[in-house]
């Protein structure tokens, strides 16, 4: 008997060491630590992609105004071609018009030569026998005299008709002159016009090919961004189910600590179901309110899960009411983040800051200083990101600030 006493107590000696090297099962605090590493991951590659989508939609945004600019420069050269086209035929009906003049005055010279010259070889064959005849048919010296008037009047006035023939053909040939120019350079402007138009065609194919490619670019990092979005989901889930269970810790440890001072004679703190009003955290305008809105970020719209309030950096942020501080250190795109605890499911969220007055697991009370205001993580500038959660859900806080 005395050799087994002594053979048990050798055992459970030599196994006490091993006993003590066995690791420590994580508390719900180091959960909570590793959780929120894994969401700050995703946050930060989610900040990234949302980062590298605004970037792709501007470049789509650029690709479609260079092709717009091009698509305008192409309507503006087709109406000049336009212009030109109906120069063209305005030049070419008053050419064709004045082909007939042309053609009517030589026509008209040619009879008149042709006459002249009949006439001529009229008088060179007999003699200026028909003028001769007309003289001197006259039965009186004042007809002689009339006929001699009118016969020179003739003669002058077919003169005359020969030269303005002559001067109406050379003024006809210049002005055909002119336009034939005329036709010659704007048919030049309308091959200049169209040769540029087929240059800005191609240049619109290749950045209508642009935009193409970039809208394309643009869907494939708006659907990483949306996976990311979905894991991010996921994380928060679990995050925010942790959250609840150290809550729900937290009021398990007040509820032991009201027992222990009723057994102990100490009249307990009343039991909260969490604070039904809550003091403004700082004192500034509401930039961006509760719910979904425009994302500052590029993309589609998302929901904003709290109040940004505008103040500048440094501003002091006090607790919104009395509680236990569950987070204080840097969480993905809220930056550095507080989170408090107030019992009942109530907990308060404060990001973006520039500095931490309190650490996880102190006790704070309503209205104590706790950080300074900044624009760390996800952040168009300095203000403060303030949150109510139930149950580790976000809520809009205006109902609760007084």
């Amino acid at each position: 008997m005395k050799r087994l006493l002594a053979l048990v107590l050798l055992i459970a000696v030599s196994a006490t060491p091993f006993a003590a090297a066995r690791p420590a099962k994580p508390t719900l605090h180091d959960k909570i630590l590793q959780e929120r590493a894994r969401t700050e991951a995703l946050h930060q590659r989610l900040h990234r992609k949302r980062m590298e989508l605004h970037a792709a939609t501007d470049k789509v945004y650029n690709a479609q105004a260079q092709l717009d600019q091009t698509n305008n420069a192409i309507a503006q050269v087709n109406a000049h071609i336009g212009d030109l086209d109906a120069q063209e035929r305005s030049t070419q009906a008053r050419l064709n018009w004045n082909t007939l003049q042309l053609e009517a005055a030589q026509k008209s010279l040619h009879l008149h030569d042709d006459a002249l010259k009949r006439r001529l070889v009229a008088i060179y064959e007999n003699g200026d026998l028909a003028y001769l005849n007309v003289l001197m048919s006259a039965r009186s010296w004042s007809e002689f005299v009339e006929r001699w008037e009118d016969l020179r009047l003739l003669i002058a006035s077919n003169q005359r008709a020969v030269r303005e023939r002559k001067a109406l053909e050379k003024k006809v040939a210049s002005v055909q002159a002119s336009l034939q120019q005329t036709q010659i350079a704007l048919a030049a402007q309308q091959a200049e016009q169209r040769r540029a138009k087929d240059q800005l065609a191609g240049l619109a194919a290749e950045r209508a090919n642009l935009v193409v490619m970039a809208d394309v670019q643009r869907h494939g990092v708006a659907t990483q961004v949306a996976q990311i979005e979905n894991l991010t989901a996921g994380e928060e889930s679990r995050l925010e189910a942790l959250i609840q269970e150290r809550q729900r810790e937290l009021d398990a440890q007040r509820e032991a600590a009201r027992r222990a001072a009723g057994i102990a004679g100490v009249i307990p703190p009343p039991s909260t179901g969490g604070p039904s009003q809550l003091m403004w955290p700082a004192s500034g305008p509401i930039t961006s309110p509760f719910g979904m809105r425009r994302n500052p970020f590029g993309g589609a719209p998302d929901f904003h899960p709290g109040l940004d309030i505008g103040i500048s950096t440094g501003t002091t942020v006090v607790a919104a009411a009395s509680g236990t501080v569950i987070m204080a250190q840097w969480y993905g795109g809220y930056g550095n983040y507080i989170l408090i605890d107030h019992g009942g499911g109530i907990s308060t969220g404060y990001g973006h800051l520039s500095a931490f007055y309190v650490s996880a697991g102190q006790q704070v009370q309503r209205g104590q200083a706790i950080a300074a205001s900044g624009s760390t993580g996800a952040s168009t500038g300095p203000h403060l990101h303030f949150e109510v959660r139930r149950h580790g859900k976000p809520i809009d806080p205006s109902p609760f600030l007084h």
